[in-house]
């Protein structure tokens, strides 16, 4: 059971909790926020990453192997009235676990093999962002990138779209985009700008077995694109073919196409090997 119960939103733990949804506080603490028994559980599927857990007495209920893995671990738990959960969680219909945890993400130089790695450069929807990460996680990649110019990884939106894959795939946050193609640069991995008026397409980068060795695959921005100099920092601009009538594609389906494609084209190749 919780060792605690909070019923006020004036108790200073719970503020010190709620000021997390402010991005200048979770930098400055480096800790974040993670809702909901799914996201709750991968968090807890590292020790030392949950550091609080907030709970409902109906959630602990429904969930006791989270609050047994949490005391296992020595998580300080927290049960909260309804009122106080409500002030916690993001959500319209909160799920009764809020997880304080700390930040996960790494420095490139720590990801020693990286065959298959994400960049994000200017992506600023956190929907989008987490919905790519979970993407890539399932794809297997290496590394994902945040750039300094895209949403910030532990925004709650992008958290919860991340559906738990935020505690799965090593995680670089803040790098500048130039930086972070140089450094994947410098490991010889070839760094694919993924843009709709990409000179080559994925067809032809797979024909070409361009997709077998470490690839790092560049998304820009949902509604503006790649910029000119970004795309001239890669090796090469691909796009997505269209074959129906379709103008675009969104950026988590183009994300999903390519990480995928190459996916499938390195596990193919290393079979043969």
């Amino acid at each position: 059971m919780a060792s605690h119960e909070f019923t006020s939103i004036r108790s200073p733990r719970v503020k010190g909790a709620r000021r997390l949804a402010k991005r200048a506080f979770r930098q400055r603490e480096q800790r974040f926020l993670a809702e909901g028994p799914q996201a709750v559980r991968e968090a807890l599927g590292t020790a030392g990453v949950v550091q609080e857990l907030y709970t409902t007495s109906e959630a602990e209920h429904r969930y006791p192997e989270l609050l047994a893995a949490a005391r296992t671990q020595d998580v300080a738990t927290h049960r909260v009235t309804l009122e106080v959960m409500g002030e916690l969680a993001q959500t319209v219909t909160p799920q009764g676990l809020v997880a304080v945890c700390r930040f996960v993400d790494v420095d490139i130089a720590e990801v020693r093999e990286v065959r298959l790695a994400v960049v994000l450069s200017h992506v600023r929807d956190p929907g989008n962002a987490g919905t790519v990460l979970r993407t890539a996680d399932a794809a297997g990649a290496d590394l994902v990138v945040f750039t300094d110019a895209s949403v910030d990884p532990y925004n709650g939106k992008c958290v919860r779209a991340s559906a738990g894959s935020l505690f799965h795939v090593p995680l670089a946050v803040g790098l500048r985009a130039d930086e972070a193609l140089s450094r994947l640069g410098d490991r010889g991995i070839r760094r694919l700008a993924a843009d709709g008026s990409g000179e080559r397409s994925l067809d032809a980068a797979m024909a070409g077995g361009e997709l077998r060795k470490p690839v790092a695959w560049v998304f820009g921005n949902e509604a503006w694109g790649m910029p000119s100099e970004l795309r001239a920092a890669c090796d090469a601009t691909v796009s997505v073919p269209i074959y129906g009538h379709a103008e675009s594609l969104n950026l988590a389906t183009a994300a999903a196409v390519c990480l995928y494609a190459t996916a499938r084209e390195q596990r193919a190749y290393a079979s043969r090997a």
